[in-house]
């Protein structure tokens, strides 16, 4: 799982979506033409994905989940939440199971948030307490995790 970096996951979850659609084919819970509002939604995760990883090259630190970083980053998205990429590829995912229009692609969305949550950033979170110690705990009691 360690090789397993968050974009390929996030592009694994939506093949899954996508073939979870085209397999088990259920009712529309979302009709077009309100489904393309999931284009926003995807579109705005990318961006807020794309803007924070300007960041880290802006101040050059590691935006690699399994290297380690050289600056604690708490402006921009930082300021709202611990992990605002995950975040973005969160609501784009969103946006992709909106776009689907049914219920069960959904799945994706919830491995996406399962693995992420509770392997990538648990295991940031010991990586930056070690690198930064108190300065990041700080940061930590002060922004939530997702939002």
């Amino acid at each position: 799982m360690k090789k397993m970096i968050p974009p390929l996951l996030f592009l694994i979850c939506i093949l899954v979506m996508i073939v979870i659609r085209n397999l088990i084919v259920l009712k529309e819970i979302i009709p077009g033409p309100i489904n393309y509002a999931g284009i926003l939604l995807i579109i705005v995760g990318i961006l807020i994905t794309i803007i924070t990883k300007k960041g880290f090259e802006k101040i050059d630190t590691e935006i690699h989940t399994f290297k380690n970083p050289r600056k604690l980053v708490t402006d921009g998205f930082f300021k709202f939440s611990r992990n605002p990429i995950y975040l973005g590829f969160t609501i784009s995912l969103i946006g992709v199971w909106v776009l689907l229009g049914t219920i069960l692609p959904i799945i994706g969305v919830l491995i996406f948030i399962v693995i992420t949550n509770n392997y990538y950033i648990r295991y940031e979170e010991k990586i930056m307490v070690k690198t930064f110690g108190n300065e990041y705990k700080k940061y930590k009691s002060k922004v939530r995790k997702w939002i």
